[in-house]
């Protein structure tokens, strides 16, 4: 039996004048489980306005007390943190262990927020110019909208409204229609720690919600993850419409696999890289880059392992998952079948996922793991981020074959290199065009006081997720010059101000 989910504003649920709605599905079984009420213009803006009306008492909270509600909320989530789990293990499909990974990733991100004093410190010179003195403030943007993908329903939230609220902002967050569950959970913990009303609010919808995030006047910045596409559109529309935007799109993440790393240790990475979460991460491997002579030996290695993965239900005993939906699945599906037909070798066939044993539902949106050698980069399975449990094997001849690969791709979220070699590492670090990089480290997903963002078409905007670039977007600097006059006075002087 399906339930209704509804948007959050002022503490409380709020149904919206809509009557459109949209299916939520467990992919394990395709069962819909959830109707999502879709916000109307009217709905959206009611929305925002209470985020809007929010923002002037919790600029005025104390940093002392913003900072209470953020330990208690930590400390909630922390204790609850499996049930956030079950919930999106039930709306995405991951097996539960990925996305208890995720609840704890997101985690450090409101660990980093509750050290914001610090990070919202100013700066002060004495006596600037003679008895004058010059100041900096950090001050909070106002209602900022956030507008965050299926992938990753809690984590990639958690990557900004922490920072943005510890700040002094409110926040709208528009999450996926397809699974919107998480953070309506959040919301109801974030009341129950304390923090007030029309503080954090959350608007269901589909494109007419985010069209009013993008352009209403009263949301005064936008954060969003997503494919490139979509990151272009909202970039262009909120950047039009004056608001400060981040946008992270979409990735084609290569790997470098050179003729001296420990096959084993890379094969291992290739397989948890390129399937864990189905392949659903926008950090994710899809092209493995096997550098001279070894590949035959690390394909051989991954598809050994790739043959000991169990796919089926995320909350049974399973390494991984469905995909989020059956369109997605098939689309998936879609680019193997036209893999096989340039060329590529299909070496391990996830469309036959079905035919084996296993805790699956007929009716769920399977696919296992794929991998394909003898990939071209004129293909549409290299091309293209499929976003799926694909990868593919790229055959060259040299580091500097592998390197004009990645550098002439246009996406720059994330790359690994697995070598023995330190020289060809720091080469690596230095030369290749990407935003993150892993030296033997294949999702290398930074921590939460460092930033996350690709480069190139994987970015647009200047900021990056979390971080002191988190801080640094959900603020703005004021500066502020004094000077307290003697009992004489001044007199007139129409001059352009000299420090003196």
């Amino acid at each position: 039996m399906s339930n209704t989910i509804s948007h959050w504003r002022n503490n409380e649920t709020f149904a919206g004048s809509s009557t459109a709605t949209s299916p939520v599905t467990n992919p394990a079984t395709g069962e819909v489980t959830g109707e999502l009420r879709l916000a109307s213009v009217e709905d959206a803006q009611s929305v925002i306005d209470a985020a809007a009306a929010a923002f002037p008492a919790w600029r005025d909270t104390s940093l002392a007390k913003r900072t209470q509600v953020l330990f208690t909320f930590r400390e909630l989530i922390n204790a609850r943190k499996e049930e956030l789990a079950a919930i999106i293990t039930s709306e995405h499909g991951k097996v539960l262990s990925d996305a208890l990974g995720e609840v704890s990733r997101g985690i450090e991100v409101i660990e980093f927020a509750c050290g914001i004093p610090h990070l919202l410190k100013g700066g002060y010179t004495e006596n600037a110019s003679t008895k004058v003195d010059v100041h900096s403030v950090l001050q909070p943007l106002g209602a900022v909208g956030i507008i965050s993908p299926f992938n990753f329903p809690a984590m990639v939230p958690m990557w900004f409204f922490p920072i943005a609220i510890a700040a002094g902002n409110t926040v709208v967050i528009k999450p996926s229609e397809k699974d919107p569950s998480a953070v309506i959970w959040m919301a109801e913990l974030w009341k129950e720690a304390g923090l007030p009303a029309g503080v954090f609010n959350v608007l269901q919808g589909d494109k007419t919600a985010v069209d009013e995030v993008l352009t209403n006047p009263k949301i005064k910045a936008v954060s969003f993850v997503g494919s490139t596409p979509i990151a272009q559109y909202v970039y262009a529309t909120a950047t039009a419409a004056g608001k400060r935007v981040q946008a992270l799109g979409g990735a084609k993440n290569h790997a470098v696999i050179l003729p001296d790393a420990d096959l084993d240790l890379a094969a291992d990475a290739m397989v948890n890289a390129g399937f864990g979460s189905a392949g659903e991460r926008c950090m994710a491997i899809s092209a493995a880059v096997a550098v001279g002579p070894i590949a035959d030996d690390l394909v051989a290695k991954i598809a050994e392992r790739t043959a000991t993965i169990k796919t089926g239900d995320g909350t049974k005993d399973s390494d991984m998952g469905p995909l989020v939906t059956k369109a997605h699945r098939d689309k998936v599906a879609s680019y193997i079948d036209a893999g096989e037909a340039a060329g590529a070798k299909v070496v391990v066939d996830g469309r036959t996922v079905l035919d084996g044993a296993g805790h699956r539902d007929p009716a769920g949106f399977w696919l296992g793991p794929t991998l394909l050698d003898n990939v071209t980069p004129e293909m549409s399975v290299y091309t293209d981020e499929i976003f799926g449990p694909v990868l593919s094997v790229v055959r060259v001849e040299s580091y500097d074959e592998a390197l004009e690969l990645i550098n002439s791709n246009p996406y720059g979220n994330g790359t690994a290199i697995f070598t023995n070699d330190g020289g060809a590492a720091r080469r690596f670090q230095n030369e290749v065009e990407v935003g993150m990089v892993g030296i033997n480290v294949p999702i290398p997903v930074p921590m939460a006081y460092f930033s996350f963002g690709g480069w190139k078409a994987s970015l647009f905007g200047d900021s990056h997720a979390h971080g002191t670039e988190g801080v640094h977007f959900f603020t703005r600097t004021k500066a502020i010059t004094t000077r307290w006059l003697d009992p004489s006075h001044g007199g007139i002087n129409l001059g352009f101000p000299q420090n003196g």
